[in-house]
């Protein structure tokens, strides 16, 4: 006879618990045990029992569990269940962090991570292969539009599997967050209800209720050329700005610009000139909003680097030549202060539109979610790789289901402000999903290709690689615990199933764009898994909590509403906020940003999970450094930040989500 101590732990989150009994088994390698006690688990409760069981179980292999229907069938959040044996010197863990529904009974494996056939002991072999077979059934890939990566097939929230949804908390946290927007967004447009723009200061009657710094030093600086440039480098999208290795072919410059020609070819030998290049947008026809043409350019700007670290901008073109038009104007510096202001702006808004759509949406949401869907089709609860991926990629689903939803709704948010929005934007994600390589979602290959390394003042740049590092001593220190060579890399069936899953079926045959449809070695593995973690957690914090950059519309406005200039001629006040959004548009703007660029108040920091999907030592050992170096990093950002007018704060550890959890 053995004693054994068992301990179940309940999920904090609301609703978790529940009053339906339920029943243990415990099965070993020498036999299985019923035990004689029912469980009615409570919410954030560890609940310790202790059972004597005649026979020697042995080694523990799985708990089983049942939920039995009472009164009222209410699903149970089940944490984890760990088992002290009698003589054993560790308690057995066994996770789960998952919904218990129903009356089925539910296998949990013991939760040493294990590759595909390398135990003798078959039960464990039959267990991974059962699991992705209910998988298979469950997570099936879905067709958003064509030309696109594959999505989960679930028209809503509630087609998703319970453990992809969001918990209660969450829920109620985003339902809230939306009913305080949409108030104070009908209170902003019943004050202005009559109002119509007619100066830039008439957008302060809309730009009140709690802002950030960085809001009211945008909203004061906004038309510097300083700042302007700034936000190539360090702003809401880092992702377009590149050194120019020549001058750009779409450049043609007006006759008697040869002072400006010379310029540009001075900077360009001198390694300082760079460039901003929205041609993805050009020919992308403009949102009709309640029966209103909207207007989109693709512009070109020219920048020079001053020895400073100041990017600021040279140039201007606001559409690329076209043989049936006149060479277009090149705007500069020089030209009368509104003239400038609106080409700025059109650039800005451009900007606007490449930030949502490429570098957010198709970059970090749909990206990660394709990873989720292959995660679960492909690699059992067992396998490391499940282990390390799953807290970050719980809750893309449901997040990027209410963002297809709204992208697509004419009522919503995205057609009634946005000049891609109302069906544009599907040509403009198609054209990115074209440009969307292996190379652009790595820092260190993204930044060496567009020549940002090494530029003191690209904050981006330096934190993105910092974390990049980290990120990657961690991911090696889990991948070298359970593969000890490249040939267990190569061997092992699941992992080269999920590599094909991602690349050939989820991102539709992107091997042409530099993804892997196989690793070869640790090395291999190790960088591409770096590359999900850094997506869903470090790049999604960089294009989403720096969106605080846009709440002043004028800065970044989600769309123009006449045509793009044609000529540097009479440019006037009219003409500039006859451009900027409407008031209702610039409301709905406010609303968008406030919602996606605050954190959540149940947010959880890269590294800081409390879900514990590994068992043993050794996995805690690398958690603890991976936590130390961030832990590291945090203080050097802040002691930097502390000598900056504007401190990068989007890639600070503490600012960092777990997981793409927002919009």
């Amino acid at each position: 006879m053995g004693r054994y101590r068992i301990h179940v732990a309940t999920g904090a989150w609301l609703f978790s618990g529940s009053f339906s009994p339920v029943q243990l088994w415990l099965v070993g390698e020498h036999g299985e045990a019923e035990l004689e006690l029912q469980l009615r688990p409570a919410r954030g409760q560890v609940e310790e029992f202790e059972q004597d069981v005649p026979q020697d179980l042995g080694p523990l292999q799985f708990v089983k569990l049942r939920k039995h229907h009472s009164l009222v069938d209410k699903a149970w959040f089940c944490d984890r269940i760990t088992v002290q044996g009698p003589g054993a010197l560790e308690e057995a863990a066994f996770p789960c962090y998952c919904w218990v529904q129903g009356e089925d009974l539910l296998t949990l494996p013991e939760g040493t991570a294990r590759l595909a056939g390398e135990n003798t002991l078959d039960e464990f072999q039959k267990h991974r292969e059962k699991e992705l077979k209910e998988r298979q059934l469950i997570y099936c890939w879905g067709t958003w539009h064509e030309g696109l990566p594959l999505t989960i097939a679930a028209d809503s929230g509630k087609d998703l599997p319970p453990d992809m949804k969001f918990h209660g908390e969450k829920s109620l946290d985003n339902e809230q967050a939306e009913k305080t927007g949409a108030l104070e967004m009908v209170l902003k447009r019943v004050y202005n209800f009559l109002n119509s723009w007619d100066s830039l200061e008439d957008f302060d009657q809309i730009f009140w209720g709690p802002k950030s710094t960085l809001c009211e030093k945008v909203h004061q600086r906004w038309q510097e050329d300083e700042l302007f440039g700034y936000q190539f480098l360090n702003g809401a999208n880092p992702m377009l700005l590149r050194r120019s290795t020549s001058l750009p072919s779409r450049l043609v410059l007006p006759s008697g610009m040869e002072e400006l020609q010379a310029q540009l070819e001075k900077e360009l030998q001198n390694g300082s000139l760079f460039e901003a290049d929205f041609i993805l947008l050009d020919g992308i026809p403009g949102n009709v909003i309640q029966g209103e043409k909207q207007y989109l350019a693709a512009p070109l700007v020219m920048l020079k680097m001053e020895p400073s670290g100041k990017l600021l901008p040279m140039a201007i073109q606001i559409q690329p030549p076209n043989p049936s038009y006149p060479i277009p104007p090149i705007f500069l510096p020089s030209d009368p202060p509104l003239t400038w202001l609106l080409a700025k702006t059109w650039v800005r808004s451009s900007d606007f539109q490449l930030l949502l759509f490429q570098y957010h949406f198709l970059n970090t949401h749909l990206v990660t979610e394709v990873i989720a869907v292959a995660t679960m089709r492909c690699l059992p609860g067992l396998h490391p790789v499940f282990k390390l991926l799953i807290p970050h990629t719980r809750y893309i689903m449901e997040i990027n289901i209410g963002v297809r939803t709204q992208f697509d709704s004419d009522s919503g948010i995205f057609s009634q402000a946005m000049s891609t929005g109302g069906g544009p934007h599907v040509q403009l994600f198609r054209r990115a999903m074209a440009k969307l390589t292996y190379r652009s979602l790595c820092p260190p290959e993204d930044l060496a290709d567009r020549g940002l390394l090494g530029i003191p003042s690209a904050l981006y740049a330096h934190d993105a690689l910092r974390l990049w590092e980290i990120i990657a001593r961690y991911v090696e220190g889990i991948v070298n615990l359970f593969y000890h060579g490249d040939d267990f890399v190569r061997g092992d069936p699941e992992l080269q199933a999920w590599c094909r899953e991602i690349t050939e079926v989820g991102l539709c045959h992107a091997q042409d764009r530099g993804f892997p449809v196989s690793f070869q070695s640790r090395a291999q593995l190790c960088h591409f898994l770096t590359m999900c973690l850094f997506t869903c957690t470090a790049q999604h914090a960089a294009v989403n909590f720096s969106q605080a950059w846009l709440f002043w519309v004028p800065n970044t406005p989600c769309t123009m509403r006449m045509p793009p200039p044609t000529t540097k001629e009479d440019v006037t006040m009219a003409t500039l906020m006859g451009s900027l959004p409407d008031v209702r548009q610039s409301c709905l703007q406010m609303l968008f940003v406030k919602q996606v660029h605050q954190q959540k108040p149940n947010m959880v920091p890269l590294g800081y999970h409390t879900e514990e999907y590994f068992s043993g030592p050794e996995p805690k050992v690398v958690l603890r450094q991976f936590q130390a170096d961030l832990d590291n990093l945090e203080r050097e950002i802040v002691a930097r930040n502390e000598q900056l007018d504007l401190p990068y704060e989007y890639l600070k550890p503490s600012c960092i989500e777990l997981n793409s959890d927002a919009i």
